[in-house]
């Protein structure tokens, strides 16, 4: 341990106080919302730039205005507090406007995937009991293919946002704009609590279709203090660089919440382009990055130059940067501050890298344990008396978060779903605990103020990470096997070198009378159904699946061998990246996934 090691380490002393404060657990009834953070910061600095995109500029005061005024259209809509609107749009200035007027006025904003569309984009809106349904004209084509299905009939009124002004609102929908209705703040936000519920933010969880998971104000506010105070440590002197979707929790919390409490700046982006970052930091002067492992990776795979370490960017927060590319990226890009955390929209458990260690997910002074868990059989490991068991520190083990007043697991819509989450006595009698589904270690990063930091290694069941969304291997199965010819899946996790997360395989049994698949026909229907993140990216053809006695598909034998031609002998396709459909596994580009050249 290094002299300069300890010294960095002290100076971060300040934050830990400042969060500790910060987050120290409030009355429920305590009137608070990130809506009038937004509105405290407007009164604080209302000509200071507060978002930038596509060539706008609005300044908090103005960003404020059109809130207020959408705030007062839904109000004359019948809108109140309590009441859920289900929210699909891609990243843009009227996603933030809509998203404050409807926390101004208590009511809930669900949070819709944009990738979505079908049977999953109905359900979405359905298990939320929305009244209103307000879409971007960008998504327009999806929702024209739900409107009118039996099970969104209860949908009171379809809302349209224009973007680039190509196509009107269809005939069974109404405009929204910020065009009419009053600039005053509504007296509504004043009324607010921090345990009302802000958001329906969806996690796909480990079965069947997306869940809705419940955000309050409070979750909400914490998370961004986590992220202002302990990780990017923004002031109204910064730029934000957000081009993750903010229909999830990373960009949402860590970015546009910081940002509404702080003052700083927004620059936003509907998609992540690697090739135009660098100049995009500068022109903009963006401090500040809120990242995935998946952009990192796009960024160090981009030819290298010379000035790439005068990237305006400084700090940076976020989830799934690999230990192996770390170092390499801090150098490259002349980062100061990686503020890497671990947590899920669901959650009740949370860590975050304050001290700015490398190679962590940081610390967290929430009650947890790690425990003994069976990757093979699937199961977690009990002794002779029935309880779980903690493992030492370094080993993996399942990460538990116990259930306090004070670390509540709000859950999901569904009492169903999160009572699947819930493990009870654990240790003792009485004792509950939120599965969280991931497998942790502890690790050695010298000084720390006797803080024990820990470092994510793997998800576990029937749930895998892919492109930073988490797939579930019942829901992908359950699309795959409405295909004609198909008999059954068998869904997992695969390795691709310098990939993020596991890419998906599926092992097929085509059905009785079928000698080959139609791979066309195939890629068409898995294109038509799944997400791309979802689609698997490999086939393997079976003649049959292996299962256990009790008929559980077995699926740590298929891991093992994956597309490894030396173990496997049957028929594999892949999705190659940007492809249109599935092609012929060969020898060739087999050697070129493993030596991690694909660009998977």
């Amino acid at each position: 341990m290094s002299i300069r090691d300890v010294v960095a380490t002290l100076t971060e002393a300040p934050t830990l106080l400042r969060i500790s404060k910060e987050i120290k657990p409030r009355s429920p009834d305590s009137r608070d919302c990130f809506a009038a953070r937004l509105e405290s910061t407007v009164s604080r600095l209302p000509d200071n730039t507060a978002v930038i995109f596509e060539g706008r500029k609005l300044t908090w005061r103005e960003l404020n205005a059109s809130s207020n005024r959408i705030a007062s259209s839904l109000v004359d809509r019948g809108i109140k507090h309590g009441d859920t609107v289900s929210l699909v749009m891609e990243n843009r200035i009227e996603f933030l406007t809509v998203l404050i007027a409807l926390n101004k006025l208590g009511a809930i904003a669900a949070l819709i995937n944009t990738n979505l569309s079908g049977q999953g984009l109905a359900h979405c809106i359905t298990i939320t009991d929305s009244r209103m349904c307000i879409f971007g004209e960008e998504r327009l084509q999806p929702i024209e293919g739900v409107h009118d299905l039996p099970e969104l009939a209860e949908i009171e009124c379809w809302l349209f946002v224009s973007d680039r002004g190509e196509m009107q609102p269809p005939a069974w929908s109404e405009r929204l704009d910020d065009t009419s209705g009053s600039d005053s703040n509504p007296a509504q936000t004043s009324r607010n609590t921090i345990n009302d519920t802000a958001l329906y933010i969806f996690t796909s969880g480990t079965t069947g279709l997306p869940k809705a998971s419940i955000i309050s104000n409070r979750r909400f506010l914490t998370a961004s203090a986590l992220s202002y105070l302990g990780g990017i440590q923004c002031t109204e002197e910064d730029c934000i660089y957000l081009c993750l979707p903010l229909y999830h929790g990373t960009g949402l919390f860590l970015g546009v919440g910081a940002a509404f409490a702080t003052g700083a700046s927004m620059f936003i982006r509907r998609k992540f382009s690697a090739s135009r970052f660098i100049e995009e930091t500068r022109t903009h002067n963006t401090t500040c990055f809120v990242y995935i492992g998946e952009l990192c990776r796009y960024l160090m795979n981009i030819e290298s130059r010379v000035d790439d370490h005068t990237c305006a960017v400084s700090k940076m927060m976020g989830n799934g940067l690999r230990p192996d590319v770390w170092h390499q990226f801090k150098s490259r890009f002349g980062i100061k501050r990686v503020a890497e955390f671990y947590g899920s929209s669901e959650g009740n458990v949370a860590f975050v890298n304050m001290l700015n260690k490398d190679c962590t997910v940081g610390t967290t002074t929430i009650p947890l344990a790690l425990v003994g868990y069976d990757v093979e059989e699937d199961e977690l490991q009990r002794n002779d008396a029935g309880n779980l068991i903690r493992v030492k520190d370094g080993d993996p083990g399942l990460l538990l978060g116990k259930i306090t007043p004070s670390t509540v697991f709000e859950g999901y819509t569904s009492k169903d779903a999160t009572e699947k989450k819930i493990l009870r006595d654990v240790f003792e009698k009485g004792d509950t605990w939120f599965n969280t589904g991931d497998l942790m270690r502890t690790v050695d990063v010298g000084f720390a103020f006797g803080l024990k930091h820990y470092q994510f290694v793997d998800r576990v069941g029937d749930t895998f990470r892919w492109k930073s969304e988490n797939v579930s291997t019942n829901e992908v199965g359950e699309i795959i096997n409405a295909h004609a010819q198909i008999d059954f899946c068998n869904v997992y996790g695969v390795e691709i070198p310098k990939a993020d997360g596991k890419a998906g395989m599926a092992a097929l049994v085509l059905a009785e009378g079928e000698s080959s698949l139609d791979i066309d026909a195939f890629s068409a229907h898995v294109k038509e159904h799944l997400p791309a993140y979802a689609r698997p990216v490999f086939l393997r053809i079976q003649r049959e699946l292996d299962t256990t006695g009790t008929f559980k598909m077995v699926k740590g034998e298929l891991r093992k061998e994956g597309y490894d031609f030396s173990k496997v002998s049957d028929p594999i396709f892949v999705l190659k990246p940007r492809g249109d459909g599935y092609e012929t596994l060969d020898a060739d580009y087999a050697a070129i996934i493993r030596a991690g050249e694909a660009g998977f």
